[in-house]
C-alpha cells in the first residue's frame, strides 16, 4: 500500500472530489480519507440492489436514547441514521437559548463517499455577484436593524470575484450533471451547460404564478426559473451515466434528501470519483478517521488515521487538502494544534480559526392548496425568483444582502414524512410534533391525511447570515467523543439584521402562495417565518456548514489565502465550505464545488 502522493484529500463532498477528479485527470497521485463506507448504486454493485436504506434523514432507524449526563438534552430520545455518527459516540454540542449545553446532530452532512451530496436536495444555484462583494455593495447604503454598523465592520468581499469564479460554475455544471435553465436567472452564464429539466410537478403551478405576480408587484418585473438541480435528465457522458428511456421516470421525491440508488443524482462519487476510480495513482481508504496533522517548519508532513481496524496509519503528501465540512475541518486542525506546538503556533498566528461560522438565514411558508397531487413525482423544487436578490428590492427594504426563493415541491410528499416532521423543526426534534399531538388518533389522523396529503406545497428562502466573530466553533472543555477527543463546540446567535431578513423573505414566500393560490391573488395563507423562531433555532443549520477559517486577501484577516492555502503553511489547503467569509444567498453547494475546480488548477500549477 503506497503511503507517499502528491496529494492527500481528506473528505471526499463537493469540497474534496473536484479537487481529486481534476488532480487525478492531470495524471497527479491522490489519496481520499473518508471517514465512512462507499455506497455504490445498484449498477455499479452488479447484484441489482444497493447498500443505501431509507433511514438517511433519520427518519426511521431505531430510537435511541441520549446518555451524556453532561448536556441539559440527556436521556432525550434521537433517530440514528447509518450515514451519520450516532451522537453518544460524537455528538455536536451547541449552547442553547438558554446558556446550557445540548448535544445535537446538525453540523454532520453526511459521513459516506459523496458526503452531503449523496443525500442533498440537489438544488445548484449559483451566488450572485452581489454575494461576492458584500462589503464593497454596503458602503453608503442605509441598512436597517443593524444600530452599531456590525454589517459594515465585519462583512468582507471575497478575494475573488464572479467573473474570475464563472469559468469554474460553468465547468461544475458540466462535469457534475445539472438540468435547470438559464433564462431569468439574475447572473452572468458565459454559457449553459444545463441539462433539460423534467416537466414540473402540477401543484407547483401555484408557486409560477405566484412567482409572476410577486415580480410584477415588487416592480422587478421578473419571472421564475426552473431551478437548477443536481440530477441527470439525459445521458452523462463524462461520469458515464445513462437514463432511464423515459426520463421522467427519474422523478421521485425519495431523489430528495435520500442517497439514490439509481446514481441519477449527481452526488461526487458517481459524477466525479466513479469515473476515475481505476485510474493509476488514485485511491479512496473508506472507514478511515483522520485523527491529526503533523508538521515540521511550515509543511505538514504527515496525516495520521486510524484504518477500520481501529489502527493507527500515517500517510504523506506534497500537499494536503482539508475537505470534511466545515465544523469537522476547523476541529481537526484544532485538535491537531493542541497535539503539534509548530502547527499550533502557524494555525493561529491570528485569532480567527474557528470564528464568524456561518450557515444561513433561512425560512419560508406553505400552504394547502387546491386540489390534490401526487407529489411523489417531483425532484425536490420546480421554480425559482431571483427577484428577492437584486439591488432595487434590496434598497427598497434595507436589506444588505438578497436571497434565492424557490418552491419545495418533494416536501411531504409521502404519508411517513408527513408524520415525521409535523410540528418538528428540524432532524434533532423528528418525530416530536407527532408523538405530542394527542389529537392525531383515530379519525384525527384520518383527518390530518385527509386535509394534507398531496396538498400542501412549501416556498423556502435561502440569505446570507451576518458574518460575526462570536458565531464560532471550539474545542469543548469536557464532553469527548468515543476516541477521547473534544468535540465541536458550536456557540452561535442570530444577529438582529439576520431577523429582519428573515422576516422580510418569510412575507415575499407568503405572499408567493398568497398571490398563486387563486386568480384573485388573495388565497389565504399562515403566515411564514424565520428559522430564528424555532425552539432550537441556534441549533438548526439546514447542513450547510459555513465558515470558521474564511479566506481573503490579508494575512492578519483571514485564515486561508485567495487560493485557500493556510497562510503560515506551505502545502495546507482547505476547500469546504469553512472558506467563505459570508454564506451567499442560495444553497452553497455549487460554489463549493467550483472553488475547488479553480483551486485545482492552482494545485496543478504548483506539482
Amino acid at each position: 500500500m503506497t503511503n507517499q502522493y502528491n496529494v492527500v484529500v481528506i473528505g471526499s463532498g463537493a469540497g474534496g472530489a473536484p479537487i481529486a477528479n481534476k488532480l487525478v485527470a492531470a495524471g497527479k497521485s491522490v489519496l481520499i480519507l473518508e471517514k465512512g463506507p462507499l455506497i455504490d448504486t445498484q449498477s455499479g454493485l452488479g447484484q441489482g440492489v444497493s447498500g443505501f436504506k431509507r433511514d438517511e434523514l433519520l427518519s426511521d432507524g431505531p430510537e435511541k436514547i441520549l446518555n451524556l449526563p453532561s448536556v441539559s438534552n440527556h436521556l432525550s430520545s434521537y433517530y440514528h441514521s447509518h450515514v451519520e455518527p450516532d451522537i453518544n459516540d460524537e455528538p455536536h454540542i451547541y449552547r442553547n437559548k438558554s446558556g446550557n449545553d445540548s448535544a445535537t446532530i446538525e453540523g454532520y452532512t453526511a459521513q459516506v463517499v459523496g458526503g452531503g451530496t449523496q443525500i442533498y436536495g440537489g438544488v445548484s444555484l449559483r451566488f450572485t455577484e452581489i454575494d461576492l462583494e458584500l462589503k464593497s455593495f454596503n458602503d453608503g447604503r442605509v441598512i436597517k436593524s443593524d444600530p452599531n454598523d456590525d454589517i459594515k465592520r465585519e462583512v468582507r468581499d471575497w478575494p475573488v470575484s464572479y467573473h474570475q469564479l464563472e469559468p469554474y460554475y460553468a465547468e461544475a455544471e458540466e462535469k457534475v450533471g445539472i438540468n435547470g435553465t438559464t433564462a431569468n436567472q439574475q447572473k452572468r452564464f458565459s454559457q449553459n451547460n444545463y441539462q433539460q429539466p423534467l416537466s414540473a410537478n402540477p401543484i407547483s403551478q401555484y408557486a409560477h404564478s405566484g412567482m409572476i405576480e410577486l415580480g410584477k408587484r415588487l416592480g422587478t418585473n421578473i419571472l421564475p426559473y426552473r431551478p437548477p438541480l443536481a440530477v441527470i435528465t439525459q445521458d452523462h457522458p463524462l461520469s458515464g451515466r445513462v437514463v432511464p428511456t423515459n426520463p421522467e421516470t427519474a422523478k421521485t421525491s425519495y431523489v430528495n434528501r435520500y442517497g439514490d440508488p439509481l446514481g441519477l443524482k449527481s452526488n461526487t462519487w458517481v459524477s466525479l470519483l466513479k469515473p476515475i476510480k481505476d485510474e493509476a495513482g488514485f485511491e479512496i481508504r473508506c472507514n478511515c478517521v483522520v485523527t491529526h496533522l503533523n508538521s515540521t517548519a511550515d509543511r505538514v508532513d504527515e496525516v495520521v488515521y486510524l484504518d477500520p481496524a481501529g489502527v493507527e496509519q500515517t500517510v504523506t503528501a506534497d500537499i494536503v487538502v482539508v475537505a470534511c465540512s466545515a465544523i469537522e475541518s476547523v476541529r481537526l486542525l484544532k485538535l491537531s494544534a493542541v497535539l503539534d506546538a509548530n502547527f499550533n503556533q502557524r494555525i493561529n498566528q491570528n485569532p480567527l480559526l474557528g470564528k464568524y461560522f456561518l450557515t444561513h438565514c433561512f425560512g419560508g411558508a406553505s400552504a394547502i392548496m387546491p386540489g390534490r397531487f401526487d407529489k411523489s413525482i417531483a425532484l425536490d423544487a420546480d421554480y425559482a425568483t431571483d427577484t428577492c436578490a437584486v439591488r432595487s428590492f434590496l434598497d427598497d427594504k434595507g436589506l444588505w444582502a438578497g436571497a434565492a426563493i424557490y418552491n419545495n415541491t418533494s416536501d411531504s410528499a409521502l404519508p411517513l414524512a408527513l408524520f415525521r416532521t409535523h410540528q418538528a423543526q428540524d432532524l434533532d426534534t423528528l418525530w416530536h410534533g407527532f408523538m405530542n399531538d394527542l389529537d392525531m388518533v383515530g379519525e384525527g389522523m384520518i383527518d390530518f391525511l385527509d386535509n394534507e396529503f398531496g396538498r400542501r406545497l412549501s416556498v423556502s428562502f435561502m440569505g446570507n447570515q451576518v458574518p460575526l466573530p462570536d458565531n464560532r466553533i471550539e474545542l469543548h472543555p469536557t464532553v469527548k467523543d468515543k476516541l477521547g477527543r473534544p468535540v465541536a463546540y458550536v456557540i452561535k446567535s442570530w444577529h438582529q439584521h439576520d431577523r429582519y431578513l428573515m422576516d422580510v423573505m418569510a412575507e415575499q414566500c407568503t405572499n408567493v402562495l398568497r398571490y398563486g393560490g387563486n386568480d384573485s391573488h388573495d388565497f389565504p395563507v399562515s403566515p411564514g417565518g424565520g428559522i430564528y423562531q424555532a425552539d432550537n433555532a441556534l441549533a438548526r443549520m439546514a447542513n450547510h456548514i459555513l465558515g470558521g477559517a474564511r479566506f481573503g486577501d490579508d494575512e492578519a484577516d483571514s485564515v486561508l489565502s485567495p487560493d485557500c492555502r493556510a497562510w503560515y503553511f506551505d502545502n495546507l489547503y482547505v476547500t469546504d465550505g469553512s472558506f467563505m467569509p459570508t454564506s451567499g444567498g442560495a444553497n452553497p453547494t455549487l460554489t463549493i464545488q467550483a472553488n475547488s475546480f479553480r483551486v485545482a488548477d492552482h494545485l496543478i500549477g504548483r506539482l
